[in-house]
């Protein structure tokens, strides 16, 4: 975040930040935890991706939702309805795993990513990710 200095002291510059959602069922299984864990089982996940900055002066838009769109649409591609211990580089599909892997996937294709959240409501279970 930069700071503005006003009359001595220090304020925040403004930012704009827009999140888009998007949802995958996928299953997995876990090698720790409750022994239930261990099963294969799967949850409906949601996703949100945030990106921050500042609008283009033209547009007024920091990014055009359709590309945002299209951006997750590939990524939900790669996990909905899959098996999550499969998928390459995520590691052992943890909520905290899933998150950093869809902020690594966002991020490289649109910088201003600057935070993802995901969510298993039926668990009431949230983890976030952010640099």
């Amino acid at each position: 975040m930069s700071l503005t200095v006003v009359a001595g002291t220090a304020k925040a510059a403004s930012m704009i930040e827009i999140t888009q959602e998007f949802t995958f069922d996928a299953a997995h299984r876990l090698d720790a935890g409750a022994p239930e864990n261990r099963r294969i089982h799967g949850h409906s996940f949601y996703a949100e991706v945030t990106l921050r900055g500042e609008p283009d002066s033209a547009t007024g838009m920091l990014r055009e939702f359709g590309s945002i769109k299209e951006m997750l649409g590939a990524i939900a591609e790669e996990l909905d309805h899959r098996m999550l211990n499969d998928i390459p580089d995520l590691g052992a599909p943890t909520l905290e795993n899933i998150t950093r892997w869809i902020f690594r996937r966002a991020r490289s294709a649109i910088p201003e990513v600057v935070r993802v959240r995901v969510r298993r409501p039926s668990y009431g279970e949230t983890c976030s990710y952010e640099e």
